[in-house]
């Protein structure tokens, strides 16, 4: 059952918890089954409700070229799409940045931008004390990682194999999100399971 539509906005509780301490990167191989976030209307939900899919979490920042790069040109959003296509796999969008820095929305703000980007996460995360970034030791818009249905982090790091800011350097990049979930889908093991990241870094407060 899909319990996530566009418009529905999640946002980070103050008390995240994880089962490694907040302040140490989570490997690649850990189970990250226990992050709780709640709802726009309240409701709280926890990565273990989705036990059995496949999780993509994308930090962004509407500010950042490298942003802008990826949504300008409909690369993310064609990611979204392709990664979403069925009802196996869930897409939160995760905005870290905090009140008063670049990329900071309310989210009225982040429901406005899904819509004039045509964006297709399951959900967008609001998370302005930046304590869901810091437990997975998140640096950059965009970082990415994935989750596998044994709530497994399977992969962790950049989008593709491009680092620049030229919207024109998306074309003939690899893109390690789209072959981490073929692989996936495909029965097989990650082949490549961590990248190191490139963007702009997060708005940490």
């Amino acid at each position: 059952m899909r319990i996530m539509k566009k418009s529905l906005i999640l946002s980070v509780m103050s008390a995240v918890a994880f089962a490694v301490p907040a302040t140490a990167k989570i490997s690649t191989g850990s189970n990250v089954a226990d992050m709780t976030v709640v709802d726009s209307n309240g409701q709280t939900h926890n990565l273990s409700d989705f036990a059995g899919k496949k999780v993509v979490l994308e930090w962004t920042n509407d500010g950042c070229p490298f942003v802008k790069k990826h949504y300008k040109t409909g690369n993310m959003q064609k990611t979204q799409k392709l990664a979403t296509a069925g009802d196996d796999t869930v897409w939160l969008s995760i905005i870290s940045s905090a009140p008063g820095k670049q990329g900071y929305v309310s989210g009225e703000q982040a429901n406005e931008l899904t819509v004039s980007r045509d964006a297709s996460p399951t959900a967008v995360v609001l998370d302005p004390s930046g304590t869901a970034a810091r437990s997975f030791d998140a640096k950059t818009t965009p970082h990415m990682y994935i989750i596998d249905e044994a709530q497994t982090l399977v992969y962790q790091g950049a989008i593709d194999d491009n680092s620049s800011a030229r919207s024109s350097t998306v074309e003939g990049a690899k893109n390690y999100v789209t072959a981490a979930l073929d692989d996936l889908n495909a029965g097989k093991a990650v082949a490549v399971s961590e990248t190191a990241p490139y963007g702009c870094s997060i708005k940490y407060k």
